[in-house]
């Protein structure tokens, strides 16, 4: 694990790319009180230091006809079933979160697909074959409430 030690202008500069990392390189530098240069070697130093993973467009579900989105929590029989679990899932691209947990399920799944029969065939010819598997319970999301892309930035408090 990284020990990063992000600065206030660091953190400026994260909190800004996630709510647009198109602007531009002038922009950012003005927005943060930098010249350009300083901070186009910051943003490269933070890509380097791993705190950021990638720049990514938001595309809308539903423009690619992906309609039906399910928590799907999963049980295996045992832990040394998880690495096997974890090689397969990572392959599945309707898998867009895997976590894995503490309590009565071992992973949630956050899966988008186009609707129920694709549903069926992704839980019986890829997540229901996968060697281990003891128990699958899908949840399907009714209304987005809310959908956060960017992390909360933790700012320093006041005269630290």
């Amino acid at each position: 694990m990284n020990d990063w030690r992000l600065d206030l202008i660091d953190l400026q500069i994260l909190d800004h790319l996630q709510r647009n990392a198109r602007i531009s390189n002038n922009e950012l530098a003005r927005a943060v009180g930098l010249s350009p240069s300083p901070c186009s070697r910051r943003v490269q130093e933070l890509e380097a230091s791993g705190a950021i993973t990638s720049f990514n467009a938001m595309v809308n579900p539903r423009a690619l006809n992906l309609k039906v989105t399910v928590f799907i929590t999963v049980k295996v029989e045992r832990q040394l079933d998880d690495k096997e679990f974890e090689a397969a899932v990572v392959n599945f691209p309707e898998v867009m979160d895997c976590y894995y947990l503490s309590g009565s399920a071992d992973y949630i799944l956050r899966v988008v697909l186009s609707d129920l029969d694709e549903y069926n065939t992704f839980l019986s010819e890829k997540l229901g074959t996968i060697p281990g598997v003891r128990n699958i319970t899908s949840s399907f999301a009714l209304k987005q409430v809310l959908g956060r892309t960017s992390l909360p930035i933790p700012w320093p408090k006041e005269g630290s």
